[in-house]
Formats: C-alpha cells, structure tokens, sequence
C-alpha cells in the first residue's frame, strides 16, 4: 500500500479509545474454508460480509470480496498504550475465474492469511495467492483449516506432517519461517449447527494480535479509495464502501467518480455501522452522498477532482514471476490489471542500453533522455539470446540488466494513480491446468493520456533495435577503395547508407561511397588504405580458378589452394529507434 513511514493512528476524541485498523486479508484456494473463518473471527459484519449477495448464496462460493471485523484490545508490542485493535477482514473469493477480484484485494491488505485445506494441502489457487501475497503484502500467518476431518488419534502427526510441507514451500519466499495455526473454523462443516464451537480461533486470534504491525499510513496527498459494494438506503442517499489507498476524507468533502466524471458532497460516513467525521489511508469506510444512482458504480474509484489519469498505454518496471511457465514475449497479449482495473494490453519489453546492464535501477522514475535496448522477450536465465545480444555477449557468460521495463498497450483506456501496482496474467489459460498464471508484475512510471500517443509520446522512446548486415568484398578498386556485394538486395536504395562505416574482417574501416552498377554492388572508400596482405588476399581471390584437368596433380593442388582461400567479410552495424517516423539507421 501507498504511504510514506509507519504511523500511530491519529490521537482520538477525548473519552474515545485509541483505534488502529489493520486490513487482514483472507486467501486461499475454493473451499478451503475462507468465509467460515472470517465468521469464526468477526465481532461485527460488514454490508459485505459473509456471502450476502444472493448470487453467492445460491452457488455455496464466495463471488465478492466480503469485509467483517475482529476487534480486540492493542497488544504491549506496538507500543501505544491501552486502546483498540481492528482487524479488518478482507475475504477474498478463492475460485479461479475471480483472480481479478482477489488482486484487487490484496493491495488494500497489511497482512495476509492463507488459509489451506489441511487435507489437501496446497492447491493451484492456494498457490497463485501466495504469489500475489508475495508481491503485495508484507506479513503471513498460514492457518491449516479443516482439522476436524482428520481422525482424533491421527490428527496431531497429519499437522505436523502438513506443516513440515508448508515449511518447505515457504523456504524461498519472503514468507519463510511465518507462523502456522491449526483450526477447524466450522466443525462438521457448512451444514453444522451455527452454535459448534471452533477449534483453534482463539489461539490464532493471538498469532494475529502478535504479528500485527504499525501499517505505513499517510493522511497528506491525493484522497483515493477503492470501492467494491454500493447501495442506496431510503431517506439516506447512496452509500459508497470500500478501502482508502491514499490521503484522507473530511464530512462535507468532494470526491469525483472519475470513470464517470461525476463529482459528489460527502454527506456522511460510517466504519463497521459507527459514524465518523474523518477516515484516512488503510480505513474502510462507507461514505454516503446524495443523488447518485448505485446501479451506476458497483465497483471502482472515487478520489479527489481531477487527481487520477485515464491512460492508453504506460511504461513500467517490472519483473516475471519466477513460477510461470514460458517466455514473456514482446508483441504477446496479457490480461492487465492496473490498479483496481484489468483489461487486455499488447506488451514489448526494453531492457538498458548494453553498457548499463550493471547499473542500480532507478526507482519510481523513468528516464526519457537514455537509450534503450528492444528486447524480442523479457531477459532472463532461460530466455533465448537475440542478435542483439550475441553482439554484446562475446565473454560468453550470461548477462542479465538490473532492471527491464516494458510498454503496455491497452485495448481500452484504464484509470489509475500513478505508481500503481501491475499485474500482468494470462487468465485465459485453462482454470483446471495445474500451472500459475500470473506472468509478471511491475510498478507504473509513465502513463500516456494522448489518445493519438502513438504519434505524439511514443517518439519520445529511445528504443532501439540493433542492426546487423553482411556481405563480402568482390575486387580491389584501388588502394583505398573496394567493390563489397551481398549486403545489400538488387532493389535496396543504397544512397540512404551512403556515409555509413563498415568494418572488413581483415581489421580496415571504410565509408560506403554509393553504388556500383545496378545488381546490389557498392563502393566502399577506406581512408587509411587498403593493407598489402588484404591485397594479397583479394589478389589470390580474384584470380580465376585453373581448370584442372584430368590427372593432373599440380593443377588440382592449385585450384584446391584458390578454394581454400577465405573471402574478407564486410560488417554493417547500426541501429535504428524503431518509433522514429523516418527510420533513421544510426551509428555511434
């Protein structure tokens, strides 16, 4: 989440009690037991808790993100004396067709659980969410549900033998060592009486109060909050829920729903049915204003006028995740998921320049004045090694940049803040494959609001594609010019590599001086002169092979000797920016 250094919440009405809200989210593959552990857990429930919706009801799955509330007293360790601990509960659906919905869940959480089926273990879904807790959140408790299906006189060894597993999944990830509780959050299952008691509620209850932390809070900047359910109350107006992802709301406030370009008076406002005059960054909150239509926005964000941008393409730094199979190729459609939004969007990778491969990356900026290098596909350990590449990697030890980026293309314009999280997926993949879909993920530095940025920010790219061409030298002309063929086809214009230098594989630089004749042949002058073993070598070349006749040894010797000879090569590099109008080929 946004947000510059932890902070105490802010000091509370006189007679009121200290409060700090921490986002807990609630992940895991379907059926794992989610909901049932966030209502073991909750002491209030939210508008959108527990599976209210009627759709969510009739399929037995959770289809929306649900918000309850556990609260409990401040525990000694963050060090802010006697007060309120809320931890607000974001559970998260688990089926795979709503991985966009869980994304968007996971950026408004400080600490996650990952609630597995203990006689499962872990499951393609359990493991995608731990990818996308790994890259949004900070903190984990693994909670092993379910344990009331694992025979009394067994259940103690298949926990521990369940946890030693989870250990040895977590070990290389930032997760390694996070604390694992044992709970059976609704024994006997859906169909149980509403009164069973849970098994092991309380003793996760002080893991959580244990790992919470000051989350990082800012109340300065641009108000924006992501909101996921929104309904009228007769005689009230329309209520707006969700969590705030930067700045803070005062009662009497206006805020923009920028994806209609409606701006609104914050009439009143509400956290888990208790009014409120002011909520700040990491709350969740119901903000009520007047004479808007619910139907109109069932999930989005509302922030202060004028302080979002609706974009077409942007410029990321991002990096691949490591679980994903395949290569990240340029030119390749991903589903992305920006923000709180996802849409489809056609990417091409660029790496630094070769030279800067080892330089530090520059972090939440990006630099239009560099050049930078095209890459056929997002560079890494398995990646192929393109032309380009080859040129610059003669040490023959892989080398890979500090840092890439990318450019995405939208199919439709996304809203979003600026240094938004993204999420590239290939969510089309077949949900019962037993494979990560989630491809990469990045930060955005640089959004295009120009419709026709094509032709006006695009130019602005140095990117550039390395050119490589090859030919060979036909005859001497003189000592200081020669006559190449093969690099260019009968049709190539040669004037527009007029001027351009060229390398001969016996060590001489020339210029290209024009054609020569009509069949693809040019000129090529070379300042210094052409050395005298090039010229014993093209001398050697250019004699026409003896015909060897028939038994004759000292004939064939000679013309095996005129085979044997090597032609001398000729080199063209140059590069072109490939968002130059003009095509220009430049050399350094």
């Amino acid at each position: 989440m946004a947000g510059v250094s932890p902070a105490a919440p802010p000091a509370p009405e006189p007679g009121a009690l200290l409060r700090l809200n921490v986002n807990v989210g609630v992940l895991g593959h379907i059926d794992s037991g989610k909901t049932a552990l966030a209502r073991a857990l909750s002491t209030i429930g939210s508008t959108a808790a527990f599976d209210r919706a009627p759709q969510s009801r009739a399929r037995g799955i959770t289809l929306d993100l649900g918000f309850s509330c556990l609260c409990t007293e401040l525990p000694p360790h963050l060090g802010l004396g006697p007060g309120q601990l809320q931890l607000t509960l974001v559970d998260c659906p688990g089926h795979a067709s709503l991985i966009r919905t869980i994304i968007g869940g996971a950026q408004i959480i400080d600490l996650m659980m990952l609630v597995i089926d203990v006689t499962k273990g872990m499951q393609t879904q359990s493991a995608e969410c731990l990818v996308i807790g790994q890259i949004a959140c900070q903190k984990m408790i693994v909670v092993l549900n379910k344990i009331d299906l694992l025979p009394e006189e067994k259940r103690q060894a298949a926990v521990e033998k369940m946890t030693k597993k989870m250990q040895k999944t977590l070990e290389n990830t930032k997760f390694h060592g996070c604390p694992i509780v044992a709970v059976a959050a609704k024994p006997g299952g859906p169909e149980a009486s509403e009164t069973v008691t849970p098994i092991g509620v309380s003793e996760l209850i002080e893991v959580l109060k244990s790992e919470a932390y000051l989350p990082k809070r800012d109340p300065s900047g641009s108000f924006l909050m992501a909101v996921d359910h929104c309904f009228s109350i007769k005689g009230q107006g329309t209520v707006m829920t969700g969590t705030i992802l930067s700045g803070c709301v005062n009662i009497g406030d206006n805020v923009e729903i920028p994806a209609l370009k409606v701006t609104k008076k914050v009439k009143s406002m509400q956290m888990f049915h208790t009014p409120v005059t002011y909520a700040m960054q990491g709350d969740r909150v119901g903000i009520c204003v007047t004479q808007f239509d619910p139907k109109l926005l069932e999930r989005g964000l509302i922030c202060t006028p004028e302080s979002l941008q609706t974009i077409h393409a942007a410029i990321i730094s991002l990096s691949k995740i490591p679980y994903f199979r395949g290569a990240l190729q340029t030119k390749a459609k991903f589903h992305i998921t920006v923000g709180h939004e996802t849409v489809m969007g056609r990417v091409m990778f660029f790496s630094p320049a070769p030279d800067d491969f080892n330089k530090e990356p520059l972090e939440n900026d990006f630099d239009f004045q560099k050049e930078y290098l095209y890459q056929e596909e997002y560079l890494s350990k398995d990646s192929k090694l393109s032309e380009e590449n080859k040129e610059n990697d003669q040490t023959g030890e892989r080398q890979l940049p500090k840092q890439q980026w990318a450019l995405l293309e939208f199919e439709k314009p996304v809203t979003c803040p600026k240094l938004c999280l993204v999420i590239g997926s290939k969510l089309d993949t077949d949900i019962h494959a037993n494979t990560c879909r989630l491809a990469f993920h990045g930060i955005l530095l640089e959004g295009m609001e120009d419709k026709n940025y094509i032709e006006t920010c695009l130019p602005k790219l140095k990117v550039y594609k390395l050119k490589h061409k090859d030919g060979q030298v036909e005859r001497l002309c003189d000592d200081y010019s020669v006559i190449g063929r093969s690099l260019f086809k009968k049709e190539t214009n040669i004037q527009l590599f007029v001027g351009l230098k060229v390398k001969l594989s016996t060590g001489e630089e020339g210029i290209i001086e024009g054609g020569f004749g009509q069949s693809g042949k040019f000129k090529i002058h070379i300042s210094d002169g052409v050395r005298p073993e090039t010229k014993a070598l093209l001398t050697a070349t250019s004699k026409k092979k003896p015909k060897a006749g028939k038994g004759d040894p000292a004939k064939e010797d000679e013309s095996n000797k005129a085979d044997s000879v090597q032609p001398v090569r000729i080199t063209l590099l140059f590069k072109r920016y490939i968002f130059d109008a003009q095509k220009k080929m430049i050399q350094s």
